[in-house]
């Protein structure tokens, strides 16, 4: 590549959270979030099964999303520097950020810059990947989310728990109270007497938006997708704030990953199909905004684009994981897994919870940390998010592949170049336990010995395992051995004639 394009994990506010099953354990017994989740999930998952049904070709879509993702990712430096020509020849300015810390400052910078002391927001995973709210508050700034959902959760000193529906796990009374408690600190207070009503509850967020809107001077976003022909960068959604941050504002800055690449505007129609069936089971967006650096007299004067890596460089690396950049934030297989719907998206401990979540975290941060190494086993590989996933993303096939990096470590793309990683903690007994199986089936005799041994003892076997195979059995009962294997089964009911 002519350009270095390197980038290091960095620290989202919910990074120290704990291993995924320690926080599951907790999240599963709160019946309250369960139900919530339960409900949004399965009318979700009911509206976008209907929508998709409506296209014959859907398959062929799917197929097309894959193959120019797939593409554009085997020549993102090409595109790259032709997407940093054409928005600088718009008159917009390119920033390059190896990371989170560095595309931080740079945002803290361009605002401070302004003289601004607040800016308002537009729904964005890569801000929250980076922490970036937290970054400008720690710089004098204050960050308003304007997305609904956002809002909630900002307003509830909350994190995200959804990639589409930040919220899911709220219900209405819940927000309600929220609204109550908190909007007068924050700016217009939520009007006497609010009751649960959604109506009533999105008034109440317009009114107290609209002031947001009106008074400030800088915006920022990320991006669904950029178009490197012409340094277009668009910016799909369902309720208008983000065409009011996009363009009321005198500054603009747009911080996205350096995946979000499609070459030309025919690519885009490809995504502009998928995404709304996808996440909202709509057939086109409300709201599809689109912008081209700078125009005198209609929208920002100035306008920055941010294009951040922070690992992505090295997830590229990686034949069977680069897959998981084709994302494009649908949410589709959050909508489908029994995981995530038990389990709730706090528990994924990222700005990405869900399938996707446990495939793209620990490749963005690596899987040194205890959570990113328990989040490869957040997932019961049943095969329902690719099923549903419009540009074909295995995320089964990556999720075996990250728990073998974890168990026994190897070689991997470290902020550019080649390292070899050691196994996670904890795993021994899993190694042992393979490369038992891997000799067992390695020697026929051996297996069919121990096949007919077990089956003479299947009377004195536990239904728990004891000591590291614990944990497995707390949910489960270990499967009963049968009588006999299928070989003698077959060498006694067929003999010679099974041979034949």
């Amino acid at each position: 590549m002519s350009r270095t394009y390197l980038g290091m994990p960095g620290s989202h506010p919910a990074a120290s959270r704990a291993p995924f099953p320690e926080a599951a354990a907790a999240s599963t017994q709160d019946a309250q979030l369960r139900g919530n989740l339960r409900h949004a999930t399965h009318t979700i998952r009911a509206k976008r099964a209907k929508a998709v049904a409506e296209l014959d070709d859907w398959g062929a879509l799917r197929a097309a999303g894959a193959a120019i993702k797939d593409r554009t990712l085997r020549h993102l430096d090409h595109y790259l520097e032709r997407l940093e020509e054409s928005v600088t020849r718009a008159g917009g300015t390119v920033h390059w950020a190896a990371d989170a810390a560095e595309a931080n400052r740079i945002v803290a910078r361009l605002v401070q810059a302004t003289g601004e002391h607040e800016v308002v927001k537009v729904k964005s995973m890569a801000t929250q990947e980076i922490g970036l709210n937290e970054a400008l508050a720690e710089a004098g700034i204050s960050a308003y989310e304007t997305d609904l959902a956002e809002l909630i959760v900002q307003l509830g000193d909350d994190l995200p728990s959804h990639i589409l529906v930040p919220a899911i796990h709220r219900n209405r009374g819940e927000i309600r109270d929220i609204f109550r408690e908190r909007m007068a600190a924050w700016g217009r207070p939520a009007p006497d007497g609010l009751s649960d009503e959604p109506r009533e509850l999105a008034e109440a967020a317009r009114l107290h938006l609209r002031e947001k809107f009106l008074s400030a001077k800088v915006g920022i976003s990320g991006a669904n997708f950029m178009v490197a022909d012409t340094g277009t960068l668009v910016v799909v959604e369902s309720e208008g704030n983000g065409r009011m941050c996009l363009t009321l504002p005198e500054t603009l800055i747009s911080v996205v990953g350096i995946e979000k690449m499609v070459p030309t505007w025919q690519d885009l129609e490809v995504f502009l199909q998928l995404l709304p069936r996808s996440s909202t089971a709509e057939r086109m967006n409300p709201y599809t905004s689109t912008w081209t650096g700078t125009a005198d007299g209609d929208g920002p004067r100035d306008f920055h684009l941010v294009l951040l890596d922070n690992g992505r460089t090295d997830t590229l690396a990686d034949r069977v994981g680069r897959q998981a950049l084709r994302c494009i934030r649908c949410s589709a297989c959050l909508n489908v897994c029994p995981v995530y719907e038990r389990a709730g998206g706090h528990a994924y401990g990222s700005a990405y919870p869900g399938p996707i979540g446990a495939i793209l975290t620990p490749q963005l941060r690596g899987v040194g940390g205890s959570l990113e190494a328990s989040l490869p086993y957040a997932s019961s590989l049943c095969g329902a998010c690719y099923e549903v996933c419009p540009v074909a993303i295995d995320i089964p096939e990556v999720l075996v592949h990250l728990r073998e990096r974890v168990v026994e470590g190897g070689e991997v793309t470290l902020r550019g170049s080649k390292a070899v990683i050691k196994p996670a903690k904890g795993h021994a007994a899993e190694r042992a336990a393979m490369r038992a199986a891997r000799w067992a089936l390695d020697h026929p005799g051996a297996l069919r010995g121990g096949q007919r041994l077990a089956a003479r003892t299947r009377r004195f076997h536990p239904k728990r395992l004891p000591g590291p195979g614990r944990a497995w059995t707390d949910t489960r009962e270990l499967p009963e051995v049968p009588a006999e294997s299928f070989r003698d089964w077959w060498a006694r009911t067929r003999g010679e004639r099974g041979e034949r």
